[in-house]
Protein backbone atom coordinates (compact mmCIF):
# COMPACT_ATOMS: atom_id res chain seq x y z
CA UNK A 1 0.00 0.00 0.00
CA UNK A 2 1.17 3.53 -0.45
CA UNK A 3 1.19 6.09 2.23
CA UNK A 4 -2.41 7.58 3.39
CA UNK A 5 -4.07 9.99 5.57
CA UNK A 6 -7.20 8.99 8.41
CA UNK A 7 -9.70 10.42 9.79
CA UNK A 8 -13.29 9.58 11.44
CA UNK A 9 -15.91 11.56 10.59
CA UNK A 10 -18.70 12.65 12.98
CA UNK A 11 -21.95 13.29 10.78
CA UNK A 12 -22.49 12.59 7.43
CA UNK A 13 -22.47 16.28 6.02
CA UNK A 14 -19.16 16.41 7.74
CA UNK A 15 -17.68 13.46 5.97
CA UNK A 16 -18.87 14.65 2.33
CA UNK A 17 -17.05 18.06 3.73
CA UNK A 18 -13.94 16.00 4.33
CA UNK A 19 -14.11 14.27 1.25
CA UNK A 20 -14.47 17.33 -0.95
CA UNK A 21 -11.26 19.57 0.43
CA UNK A 22 -8.87 16.35 0.15
CA UNK A 23 -8.68 15.53 -3.47
CA UNK A 24 -8.79 11.66 -4.26
CA UNK A 25 -10.14 11.01 -0.93
CA UNK A 26 -12.34 7.95 -0.01
CA UNK A 27 -14.97 6.92 2.69
CA UNK A 28 -14.24 3.53 4.06
CA UNK A 29 -16.49 1.50 6.12
CA UNK A 30 -16.18 -2.07 5.53
CA UNK A 31 -13.34 -1.94 3.65
CA UNK A 32 -14.31 -5.28 1.53
CA UNK A 33 -13.78 -4.05 -1.21
CA UNK A 34 -11.61 -0.99 -0.90
CA UNK A 35 -8.57 -2.48 0.77
CA UNK A 36 -8.26 -5.09 -1.94
CA UNK A 37 -7.61 -2.56 -4.23
CA UNK A 38 -5.74 -0.29 -2.21
CA UNK A 39 -3.30 -3.15 -1.98
CA UNK A 40 -2.92 -3.52 -5.56
CA UNK A 41 -2.80 -0.32 -5.93
CA UNK A 42 -5.90 0.24 -8.28
CA UNK A 43 -7.20 2.61 -5.77
CA UNK A 44 -4.22 4.85 -4.39
CA UNK A 45 -6.61 7.58 -2.04
CA UNK A 46 -4.49 9.73 -0.11
CA UNK A 47 -6.88 10.12 2.64
CA UNK A 48 -9.86 7.58 3.59
CA UNK A 49 -12.68 9.37 5.74
CA UNK A 50 -13.72 6.40 8.25
CA UNK A 51 -17.55 6.34 8.29
CA UNK A 52 -18.04 3.62 10.71
CA UNK A 53 -19.29 5.71 13.21
CA UNK A 54 -22.39 7.55 11.53
CA UNK A 55 -25.51 6.69 12.61
CA UNK A 56 -26.55 4.82 9.46
CA UNK A 57 -27.19 1.12 10.41
CA UNK A 58 -30.96 1.38 11.40
CA UNK A 59 -33.70 -0.43 9.03
CA UNK A 60 -36.93 1.67 9.24
CA UNK A 61 -40.07 2.15 8.02
CA UNK A 62 -41.15 5.10 5.80
CA UNK A 63 -44.64 6.95 6.38
CA UNK A 64 -44.98 5.56 2.33
CA UNK A 65 -44.97 1.98 3.55
CA UNK A 66 -41.58 0.93 2.68
CA UNK A 67 -38.37 0.83 4.31
CA UNK A 68 -35.30 2.91 4.72
CA UNK A 69 -31.65 0.79 4.65
CA UNK A 70 -28.91 3.16 6.04
CA UNK A 71 -25.56 2.96 4.26
CA UNK A 72 -24.16 1.01 7.34
CA UNK A 73 -26.64 -1.71 7.54
CA UNK A 74 -24.12 -4.89 6.86
CA UNK A 75 -25.41 -7.08 4.42
CA UNK A 76 -26.30 -9.68 6.94
CA UNK A 77 -28.58 -7.83 8.86
CA UNK A 78 -30.17 -6.69 6.15
CA UNK A 79 -30.86 -9.97 4.61
CA UNK A 80 -31.94 -11.51 8.09
CA UNK A 81 -34.07 -8.74 8.75
CA UNK A 82 -37.74 -9.94 8.92
CA UNK A 83 -39.40 -7.30 7.34
CA UNK A 84 -37.12 -7.76 4.27
CA UNK A 85 -37.67 -11.63 4.26
CA UNK A 86 -41.68 -11.19 4.46
CA UNK A 87 -41.51 -8.16 2.37
CA UNK A 88 -38.63 -8.26 -0.02
CA UNK A 89 -37.96 -11.64 0.15
CA UNK A 90 -36.05 -11.31 -3.83
CA UNK A 91 -33.50 -8.87 -1.81
CA UNK A 92 -32.92 -11.34 1.40
CA UNK A 93 -32.05 -14.02 -1.74
CA UNK A 94 -29.39 -11.94 -3.62
CA UNK A 95 -27.81 -11.02 -0.85
CA UNK A 96 -27.06 -14.73 0.38
CA UNK A 97 -26.08 -15.47 -2.77
CA UNK A 98 -23.20 -13.15 -2.67
CA UNK A 99 -19.81 -13.45 -1.20
CA UNK A 100 -19.11 -15.25 1.95
CA UNK A 101 -21.02 -15.26 5.86
CA UNK A 102 -17.45 -14.02 6.78
CA UNK A 103 -17.79 -11.22 3.91
CA UNK A 104 -21.47 -9.99 4.73
CA UNK A 105 -20.84 -9.74 8.00
CA UNK A 106 -18.74 -6.62 7.50
CA UNK A 107 -19.94 -5.53 3.82
CA UNK A 108 -22.18 -2.34 4.22
CA UNK A 109 -25.62 -1.32 1.79
CA UNK A 110 -23.39 1.46 0.52
CA UNK A 111 -20.57 -0.01 0.28
CA UNK A 112 -21.87 -3.11 -1.48
CA UNK A 113 -23.89 -0.41 -4.51
CA UNK A 114 -20.13 0.95 -5.00
CA UNK A 115 -17.74 -2.16 -5.59
CA UNK A 116 -16.26 -2.24 -8.11
CA UNK A 117 -16.05 -4.94 -11.63
CA UNK A 118 -14.33 -7.84 -11.12
CA UNK A 119 -13.01 -7.87 -14.60
CA UNK A 120 -9.66 -9.83 -14.58
CA UNK A 121 -7.79 -6.99 -16.45
CA UNK A 122 -9.09 -4.09 -14.27
CA UNK A 123 -6.88 -6.45 -11.93
CA UNK A 124 -3.95 -6.90 -13.66
CA UNK A 125 -2.07 -3.91 -13.39
CA UNK A 126 0.44 -4.94 -16.10
CA UNK A 127 -2.85 -4.64 -18.64
CA UNK A 128 -4.33 -1.90 -20.10
CA UNK A 129 -8.06 -1.00 -18.71
CA UNK A 130 -9.74 1.82 -19.85
CA UNK A 131 -11.60 1.93 -16.48
CA UNK A 132 -8.51 1.56 -14.29
CA UNK A 133 -6.20 4.27 -16.54
CA UNK A 134 -8.43 5.94 -18.91
CA UNK A 135 -7.35 5.97 -22.18
CA UNK A 136 -4.47 2.93 -22.11
CA UNK A 137 -7.20 0.76 -23.78
CA UNK A 138 -9.28 -2.05 -22.99
CA UNK A 139 -7.16 -5.59 -22.69
CA UNK A 140 -10.92 -7.37 -22.37
CA UNK A 141 -11.89 -6.47 -26.22
CA UNK A 142 -10.30 -9.89 -27.97
CA UNK A 143 -8.59 -11.14 -24.63
CA UNK A 144 -10.74 -13.35 -21.70
CA UNK A 145 -13.73 -11.96 -21.94
CA UNK A 146 -15.97 -15.15 -20.97
CA UNK A 147 -17.24 -13.78 -17.65
CA UNK A 148 -17.67 -10.15 -18.99
CA UNK A 149 -20.76 -7.92 -20.65
CA UNK A 150 -22.95 -8.50 -23.58
CA UNK A 151 -25.20 -5.84 -23.54
CA UNK A 152 -24.36 -1.74 -23.16
CA UNK A 153 -21.34 -2.45 -23.89
CA UNK A 154 -19.12 0.23 -25.65
CA UNK A 155 -15.51 0.46 -27.55
CA UNK A 156 -14.04 1.33 -24.07
CA UNK A 157 -15.07 -1.15 -21.82
CA UNK A 158 -16.77 -4.75 -21.67
CA UNK A 159 -16.97 -5.16 -17.99
CA UNK A 160 -19.44 -6.15 -15.58
CA UNK A 161 -21.13 -4.75 -12.47
CA UNK A 162 -20.16 -7.80 -10.05
CA UNK A 163 -22.97 -7.69 -7.23
CA UNK A 164 -26.28 -9.02 -6.60
CA UNK A 165 -27.80 -6.98 -3.69
CA UNK A 166 -27.87 -4.02 -6.50
CA UNK A 167 -29.84 -6.14 -9.03
CA UNK A 168 -32.62 -6.85 -6.66
CA UNK A 169 -32.98 -3.20 -5.53
CA UNK A 170 -33.10 -2.37 -9.54
CA UNK A 171 -36.28 -5.20 -9.21
CA UNK A 172 -37.82 -3.22 -6.15
CA UNK A 173 -37.39 0.27 -7.86
CA UNK A 174 -35.41 1.33 -4.66
CA UNK A 175 -33.49 5.23 -4.17
CA UNK A 176 -30.61 5.92 -3.31
CA UNK A 177 -30.12 8.52 -1.00
CA UNK A 178 -27.26 10.96 -0.32
CA UNK A 179 -25.69 14.03 0.96
CA UNK A 180 -23.30 16.23 -0.47
CA UNK A 181 -20.48 18.14 0.84
CA UNK A 182 -22.82 21.49 1.28
CA UNK A 183 -25.47 19.82 3.32
CA UNK A 184 -27.61 19.37 0.21
CA UNK A 185 -29.17 16.04 0.11
CA UNK A 186 -31.09 13.98 -2.90
CA UNK A 187 -32.69 11.03 -3.90
CA UNK A 188 -31.60 8.65 -6.88
CA UNK A 189 -33.64 6.18 -8.64
CA UNK A 190 -31.54 3.02 -8.62
CA UNK A 191 -32.42 2.67 -12.42
CA UNK A 192 -30.11 5.82 -12.60
CA UNK A 193 -27.49 5.42 -9.88
CA UNK A 194 -24.67 2.77 -12.05
CA UNK A 195 -23.63 4.08 -15.23
CA UNK A 196 -22.82 2.23 -18.94
CA UNK A 197 -19.26 2.87 -19.73
CA UNK A 198 -19.44 5.01 -22.97
CA UNK A 199 -16.09 6.67 -22.90
CA UNK A 200 -15.94 7.05 -19.69
CA UNK A 201 -15.64 3.87 -17.81
CA UNK A 202 -13.80 4.64 -14.93
CA UNK A 203 -17.03 6.71 -13.80
CA UNK A 204 -18.87 3.95 -12.31
CA UNK A 205 -21.78 5.95 -11.15
CA UNK A 206 -23.46 9.56 -11.14
CA UNK A 207 -22.14 10.80 -7.41
CA UNK A 208 -20.87 13.87 -7.39
CA UNK A 209 -17.88 14.66 -5.82
CA UNK A 210 -17.40 14.55 -1.86
CA UNK A 211 -21.32 12.84 -2.17
CA UNK A 212 -22.06 10.42 0.83
CA UNK A 213 -24.57 7.64 0.28
CA UNK A 214 -26.49 7.81 3.41
CA UNK A 215 -29.67 5.31 2.92
CA UNK A 216 -31.41 3.24 0.23
CA UNK A 217 -35.13 3.74 0.39
CA UNK A 218 -37.61 0.52 -0.66
CA UNK A 219 -41.25 1.54 -1.66
CA UNK A 220 -43.75 -0.10 -0.69
CA UNK A 221 -44.05 -4.47 -1.17
CA UNK A 222 -45.48 -5.27 -4.67
CA UNK A 223 -46.42 -8.94 -3.18
CA UNK A 224 -46.08 -11.69 -5.83
CA UNK A 225 -43.69 -14.64 -6.18
CA UNK A 226 -40.00 -13.14 -5.08
CA UNK A 227 -37.20 -15.46 -6.57
CA UNK A 228 -33.50 -14.68 -7.19
CA UNK A 229 -31.43 -17.63 -9.48
CA UNK A 230 -27.70 -16.82 -10.00
CA UNK A 231 -26.23 -19.15 -12.31
CA UNK A 232 -22.07 -19.33 -11.39
CA UNK A 233 -19.05 -21.53 -12.32
CA UNK A 234 -19.28 -22.94 -8.82
CA UNK A 235 -21.72 -23.17 -5.78
CA UNK A 236 -20.11 -20.76 -3.66
CA UNK A 237 -17.95 -17.51 -3.43
CA UNK A 238 -18.26 -17.37 -6.81
CA UNK A 239 -19.62 -13.69 -9.21
CA UNK A 240 -22.73 -14.50 -11.41
CA UNK A 241 -22.35 -15.91 -15.06
CA UNK A 242 -26.26 -14.78 -15.80
CA UNK A 243 -28.32 -14.05 -12.08
CA UNK A 244 -32.26 -12.97 -12.40
CA UNK A 245 -34.15 -10.70 -10.17
CA UNK A 246 -37.65 -11.24 -10.52
CA UNK A 247 -41.14 -10.31 -8.91
CA UNK A 248 -43.83 -12.36 -10.45
CA UNK A 249 -47.52 -11.98 -9.43
CA UNK A 250 -50.72 -14.66 -9.81
CA UNK A 251 -51.22 -13.29 -13.15
CA UNK A 252 -48.33 -14.17 -14.48
CA UNK A 253 -47.03 -10.66 -14.83
CA UNK A 254 -43.74 -9.42 -13.14
CA UNK A 255 -40.59 -7.33 -13.01
CA UNK A 256 -37.30 -8.69 -14.13
CA UNK A 257 -33.93 -7.51 -13.45
CA UNK A 258 -30.37 -9.56 -15.02
CA UNK A 259 -26.85 -9.35 -13.21
CA UNK A 260 -23.64 -10.72 -14.74
CA UNK A 261 -24.53 -9.15 -18.56
CA UNK A 262 -23.68 -5.08 -18.44
CA UNK A 263 -22.00 -2.75 -16.57
CA UNK A 264 -24.90 -2.04 -14.13
CA UNK A 265 -27.94 -4.24 -12.90
CA UNK A 266 -30.22 -4.74 -16.39
CA UNK A 267 -33.56 -4.23 -16.51
CA UNK A 268 -35.95 -3.15 -19.77
CA UNK A 269 -39.22 -2.62 -18.36
CA UNK A 270 -41.12 -2.43 -22.00
CA UNK A 271 -40.14 -6.07 -22.00
CA UNK A 272 -42.08 -6.76 -18.93
CA UNK A 273 -44.40 -6.80 -20.80
CA UNK A 274 -44.21 -9.73 -22.58
CA UNK A 275 -44.08 -11.82 -19.69
CA UNK A 276 -47.35 -13.53 -21.07
CA UNK A 277 -45.62 -14.46 -24.23
CA UNK A 278 -42.84 -16.66 -22.22
CA UNK A 279 -39.35 -16.14 -21.39
CA UNK A 280 -37.48 -16.35 -24.90
CA UNK A 281 -40.22 -13.50 -25.62
CA UNK A 282 -38.95 -11.64 -22.66
CA UNK A 283 -35.09 -12.19 -23.17
CA UNK A 284 -35.53 -11.56 -26.66
CA UNK A 285 -36.23 -7.41 -25.46
CA UNK A 286 -34.31 -7.77 -22.66
CA UNK A 287 -31.01 -8.33 -24.62
CA UNK A 288 -32.12 -6.69 -27.91
CA UNK A 289 -28.73 -4.72 -29.26
CA UNK A 290 -26.42 -7.13 -27.34
CA UNK A 291 -22.93 -7.37 -28.86
CA UNK A 292 -21.29 -10.91 -27.09
CA UNK A 293 -17.64 -11.55 -27.77
CA UNK A 294 -17.47 -15.44 -28.92
CA UNK A 295 -16.32 -15.99 -25.43
CA UNK A 296 -19.78 -15.09 -23.67
CA UNK A 297 -22.45 -15.44 -26.43
CA UNK A 298 -23.71 -18.33 -24.29
CA UNK A 299 -24.83 -15.61 -21.75
CA UNK A 300 -27.60 -14.51 -24.54
CA UNK A 301 -29.08 -18.07 -24.61
CA UNK A 302 -28.64 -18.58 -20.76
CA UNK A 303 -30.54 -15.78 -20.02
CA UNK A 304 -33.66 -17.03 -21.78
CA UNK A 305 -32.79 -20.31 -19.83
CA UNK A 306 -32.54 -18.98 -16.34
CA UNK A 307 -35.07 -16.74 -17.00
CA UNK A 308 -37.52 -19.79 -18.27
CA UNK A 309 -36.60 -21.03 -14.54
CA UNK A 310 -37.36 -18.90 -12.89
CA UNK A 311 -40.66 -18.47 -14.49
CA UNK A 312 -41.25 -21.96 -14.03
CA UNK A 313 -40.92 -22.01 -10.43
CA UNK A 314 -43.15 -19.21 -10.41
CA UNK A 315 -46.06 -20.94 -11.62
CA UNK A 316 -45.42 -23.92 -9.19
Amino acid sequence: MKPFTYERAASPAEAAAAAARTPGAKFIAGGTNLLDLMKLQIETPGHLIDVNRLKLDVIEPTSEGGLRIGALVTNTDLASDKRVRRDYGVLSRAIVAGASGQLRNKATTAGNLLQRTRCPYFYDTNQPCNKRQPGSGCAAIGGFSRQLAVIGVSDACIATYPGDMAVAMRVLDATVETVSPGGDTRSIPIADFHRLPGTTPHIDTVLRSGELITAVTLPKPIGGQHIYHKVRDRASYAFALVSIAAVIQRDGSGRVAVGGVAHKPWRVEAAEQAMSQGSRAVAAQLLAGARPTHENAFKVPLVERTLAAVMAEARA
